[in-house]
């Protein structure tokens, strides 16, 4: 080797670790709700995600893309996606550990959600592409029960821990995925602008013809979808395979060429005179399937702190090993400031998305507990997953020019980051939604009012900032040019709340300090009284 190429300096790979055993925020909140009876299945999980294997998977899936083949060599319409053997492995340990169902499949027991919601988070730190089709399946048994007949059919096969990639009918396999096709590319998030027409037939099936313009995880077995009726916007499940074994129109017209989540094939697909079964009351599709998209917006808040986590623990790892002006990185004192204001964020991330699916988890018995998880489903979606992008820049930005090669995991992280603020509702769309579930509801609002009050008195601080968060409230006339201020706010004061009741004495004071004092506006400007060992201790 060439004397001038002496390689030293540079962080080593992480060593195979549990991701789950090793997250201390993540085992006290898990233990917190009730979830630690699948302590096992976490720990089998989190040392698969936090494995030099399990990196190389992630690595694999996304340099080899999904690749669309809409014919075979004969001529014959087949509409695949092929995808490289990572991503069936990947997809495998999703599903033998029950992502896709956990809830579901342990719905007698206190805690499956938040043990569920734990799964997510870790293999969200796996790979957050390939959990897309694991959160759809999830997500997708709410809307189901819409129509009891449907359920009985689908539910047994939903609940097998098993991956099956053939494109056979549902019965002959060891495991299904369902997929979602709402968007149009005239309405976006305006689904009820959808041109998607249904002719129905007095037996409940339709046949559908119309343009999806984003269709995540194609291969799936079955799709939740909205389509203009006779007596308006209706949801159906299309499959895509057809009872008699042959398969449903489903024309794949392209695969999306994303900014990141490239190893989940998001694709066009258009029907054209492809059958379906309704699912829920004719003209009701937006609240049949505003179940499945509920549950998918509470995994989008917890796999954004999912992400804020490994994002952090590679900007420590990288500090604790790159030395600059004769000590390592994480010995010189900005950068400490740096690494625990991202810790300290995601700390109260963890403690919002796993108090959500706590609420998720009791909203059957405990109608304020259902109330609550009405409006913080949108404040924890809108605010952890607008935190995440700014919390992974600054992540890259502690490795230097090693984080802005793609060789190295921040810039996959760095594009990962943006789309749970896109996905099942942008940050306007949340901020609304917000406001019209304390308009229709005002028990959401109540409810989560009730959790603030509880705070009152233990930190003047907080007491004042709840003041003002009472002001916020108060003039319903502007409320929605100031939703997204609003939504923040809450966001913040939950927050709040939660690490005073639940964090260590440093954690809180740290986050009180900065984010309802005199803090400043980017990561590593923590007050100089904070106790930064012990945050970075934590981590």
């Amino acid at each position: 080797m060439s004397v001038t190429h002496d390689v030293h300096n540079q962080a080593p790979l992480i060593c195979d670790f549990d991701a789950y055993s090793s997250d201390t925020a993540l085992v006290e909140a898990v233990a917190r709700y009730k979830g630690d009876w699948a302590d096992d299945r976490l720990r089998s999980l989190g040392k698969i995600a936090g494995s030099h294997k399990g990196a190389e998977l992630c690595r694999l899936a996304n340099v080899h893309h999904p690749t669309l083949r809409t014919h075979d060599r004969f001529g014959h319409r087949i509409d695949e996606v092929e995808f490289h053997p990572a991503y069936h492995e990947l997809m495998t340990i999703g599903q033998t550990h029950g992502v896709h169902n956990h809830t579901w499949a342990h719905g007698d027991k206190e805690g499956a959600a938040v043990a569920r919601a734990a799964l997510h988070y870790l293999y969200y730190q796996l790979e957050s592409s390939v959990a897309c089709p694991l959160t759809m399946t999830h997500a997708a048994i709410p809307s189901l029960r819409h129509n009891p007949e449907l359920l009985d059919a689908w539910l047994p096969r939903l609940l097998k821990d098993g991956y099956d990639p053939r494109l056979v009918h549902a019965e002959q396999k060891a495991g299904v995925t369902i997929g979602m096709a709402m968007t149009e590319k005239q309405g976006g998030s305006d689904v009820r602008a959808n041109s998607t027409v249904a002719k129905e037939s007095p037996d409940g099936t339709a046949r559908l013809t119309g343009h999806k313009w984003f269709c995540s995880a194609p291969m799936s077995d079955a799709f939740l979808t909205l389509a203009q009726s006779d007596q308006g916007l209706t949801c159906y499940l299309v499959p895509r395979v057809l009872p008699d074994g042959s398969r449903n129109i489903f024309r794949i017209q392209r695969l999306k060429d994303k900014l990141g989540n490239r190893a989940n094939a998001s694709s066009e697909i258009e029907y054209d005179g492809t059958w379906a079964q309704r699912l829920g009351k004719p003209g009701r599709g937006v609240p049949t399937i505003i179940e499945m998209v509920s549950h998918t917006r509470l995994d989008v808040a917890v796999g954004a702190a999912a992400g804020m986590r490994k994002a952090v623990r590679l900007a420590v790892h990288h500090a604790r090993h790159r030395q600059a002006f004769g000590k390592h990185l994480i010995a010189q004192p900005l950068m400490r400031n740096v690494l625990a204001d991202m810790a300290l964020e995601t700390e109260a991330a963890v403690a919002l998305s796993f108090r959500l699916a706590r609420a998720f988890d009791q909203a059957k018995t405990n109608p304020q507990e259902a109330a609550y998880g009405r409006a913080v489903m949108s404040i924890a979606k809108y605010w952890i997953a607008k935190r995440v992008v700014g919390l992974t820049f600054e992540a890259l930005e502690c490795h230097g020019g090693n984080g802005y090669d793609e060789a190295w995991p921040m810039a996959y992280l760095y594009r990962e980051a943006p789309l749970g603020s896109i996905w099942e509702g942008s940050g306007n769309i949340q901020a609304l939604d917000l406001l019209r579930a304390i308009h229709k509801e005002p028990q959401a609002l109540e409810a989560v009012q009730a959790e603030l009050t509880g705070c009152l008195g233990a930190d003047k601080r907080l007491d004042r900032y709840l003041g003002g968060l009472k002001d916020e409230l108060a003039n319903p006339s502007t409320l929605q040019i100031r939703a997204r201020r609003v939504a923040e706010k809450l966001a913040v004061g939950l927050q709040a709340g939660l690490l005073m009741q639940h964090a260590p004495a440093p954690i809180a004071e740290a986050f009180l300090a900065s984010r309802l004092g005199n803090g400043g506006y980017l990561y590593g400007t923590l007050p100089d009284h904070i106790d930064l060992d012990a945050i970075l201790d934590r981590v």
